[in-house]
């Protein structure tokens, strides 16, 4: 068996470059926008049952709904990387200049995850048209969701750009001969490609545990936390790689594993 060993990038430091007061000015911002999102989400989902599918919501809304999501899920992992691109514009601009680039940046970085919004709002779509219509395929649905989830966590391209989301120094640095237009814009959007990249196979989780499930999105937003900021990340991929393939050898035979693709039930407020 072949010696595995982890030499996992220290992740980025944002402290160490930032002043104290910017840098806890930057958290404080970042952790209070997450933190609205999630008061949105959980007000949200206390209208919307566990059924399969998009419980309803048509495209426009289901996006604006999903990037209020990624806000409350990805932001603080997100504040690190967005206070050390504040550090590289911050000599060159004033506040006011300094605050709307970073908005820039922000929004590029969730306009990727509203790029994986089109392709979840059709997946969901699908598995709520093919569970109404064949109820037991629900439990094979939900093994593959977890298989899936659970082999990605293992594979190359988690690697790569788990990587770069624990370490993007050297990225952040060729950004910076990017043509100016737009440029932090697309700074963020190309971060959040990596992100996407990365987390894309914790998202598809949500499937059988539920789109608007906010405990399962709590702890997939604390996993990527650490995975992320936490010296341990890597390790910490691999258990949750781990857990995910026995969850897919166990849905089949267990509907409690499967909240999100259960026919539908009642609301949150009409418990």
């Amino acid at each position: 068996m072949p010696h595995l060993r982890f030499a996992p990038p220290v992740p980025t430091r944002a402290g160490v470059l930032l002043p104290r007061r910017d840098l806890v000015l930057g958290w404080v911002l970042l952790v209070l926008i997450a933190a609205l999102a999630w008061l949105l989400t959980v007000a949200r989902s206390r209208d919307m049952g566990t059924e399969p599918g998009t419980m309803g919501l048509v495209l426009p809304l289901f996006l604006l709904l999903w990037v209020v999501m990624m806000a409350a899920m990805m932001l603080p992992s997100l504040a690190p990387v967005a206070l050390t691109w504040v550090q590289a514009i911050r000599r060159s601009t004033t506040g006011r200049v300094r605050a709307l680039r970073t908005a820039e940046f922000v929004g590029g970085y969730l306009l990727a995850w509203a790029g994986f919004g089109l392709l979840a709002y059709g997946a969901l779509a699908a598995t709520g048209r093919l569970v109404d219509s064949h109820p037991d395929a629900g439990r094979w649905i939900g093994a593959g969701a977890f298989l899936l989830a659970g082999l990605q966590q293992f594979g190359p391209l988690k690697r790569v750009c788990l990587r770069h989301c624990r370490s993007p120094m050297f990225q952040l640095l060729r950004y910076a001969r990017f043509r100016p237009s737009a440029k932090d814009l697309r700074v963020g959007a190309h971060h959040g490609l990596y992100c996407v990249g990365c987390c894309w196979g914790l998202m598809i989780v949500l499937i059988p545990l539920g789109f608007m499930n906010v405990a399962a999105m709590a702890g997939l937003a604390a996993v990527i936390f650490l995975e992320k900021l936490w010296r341990g990340g890597p390790w910490v991929s691999w258990a949750v790689g781990v857990a995910f393939l026995v969850l897919a050898v166990l849905a089949p035979f267990q509907d409690w594993l499967l909240p999100g693709l259960q026919m539908s039930g009642p609301s949150m407020d009409g418990m």
